[in-house]
């Protein structure tokens, strides 16, 4: 049966029933998408960030999801330093290492000729393992010609704008996710068993509440999600594909057209990605900060 989205008006409610909007003093916000995807402007990240403006932007990525600010060129150190603010900081690799000092947990990856983007698939970061990313500090440095775009997908819109019986049905199953799914799978090649049995698969709600913000969100992707447990194989797969599908619908997207120096700070719970790859084999060079626990500031 072919599957076809619904047509029509949809749910687009940027915040959380009762939840008041962010009030900005320290920086101008000037939003992108319906639900999803603001920039922030009048601020500079390299500079030090005092309590207020860390509650404010704090605030304002609850409520967008994510937040793009233009012409940081941030150092490496600069870049690091902000983004431990919200957390500790991992050299985001299957086998995650955190160094002492946050800079060298800064990644820099270069897609070009030689090695090509394999991003290009809707996904949350890491959700194999137990305790998953909580956002991301990207940084464009050097950026093709044409296209490398990054898109973003509200996954509580999503939620919201499923069926009322389908939200009945997910509401309390649980997935298993697995990072051998995918491109880690050949990146390991001969040490795969050994670690795939150092790594094994995690368990997480298909539907779970944000820890910050509390509200329902899809929490399953192309990438690294397996099956449903308790689900007969054909229907888990159909009802994942179904679910991921929903990252697909533009009303719930904004996209981020990089340009050097340009940062994207995503809150990697809310929303999934895509990291286009329409460049090969150009050139496109960024750097990553990744959090993983909560920070000064973290509610929940």
């Amino acid at each position: 049966m072919l599957y076809r989205h619904r047509a029509g008006p949809r749910v687009l409610d940027r915040l959380a029933p009762g939840a008041a909007a962010t009030v900005c003093t320290r920086f101008e916000i000037q939003p992108i998408g319906a639900t999803i995807g603001a920039e922030v402007r009048g601020i500079d990240l390299g500079d030090p960030c005092d309590a207020g403006l860390f509650a404010e932007l704090d605030a304002a990525l609850h409520e967008w999801k994510v937040l793009f600010f233009s012409d940081q060129h941030l150092s490496a150190g600069e870049q690091a330093r902000f983004a431990a603010q919200w957390g500790d900081l991992i050299d985001d690799q299957l086998v995650t290492v955190t160094h002492p000092d946050p800079v060298d947990n800064l990644v820099v990856f270069t897609r070009d000729a030689h090695t090509a983007g394999l991003e290009n698939e809707w996904h949350t970061d890491g959700t194999f393992r137990v305790q998953p990313t909580r956002a991301t500090v990207l940084q464009a440095l050097e950026v093709p010609p044409v296209g490398g775009d990054t898109l973003f997908a509200d996954m509580a819109a999503a939620y919201d704008n499923l069926e009322p019986e389908l939200k009945e049905h997910v509401d309390g199953l649980s997935a298993i996710h697995d990072w051998s799914l995918g491109a880690y799978a050949g990146k390991y090649g001969s040490r795969l068993a050994e670690m795939r049995a150092q790594h094994p698969p995690v368990e997480h709600p298909v539907v779970l509440a944000h820890p910050d913000t509390g509200r329902r969100t899809l929490f399953v992707n192309r990438l690294f999600t397996d099956r449903i447990v308790g689900l007969p194989p054909a229907e888990s797969d159909e009802l994942i594909d179904l679910l991921c599908r929903q990252a697909e619908i533009p009303e719930y997207q904004v996209r981020m057209r990089w340009r050097p120096g340009a940062i994207a700070f995503w809150d990697n719970v809310a929303v999934q990605h895509y990291g286009a790859n329409d460049y090969f084999p150009a050139k496109r060079v960024m750097a990553r900060a990744t959090v993983m626990a909560p920070g000064r500031a973290a509610r929940g």
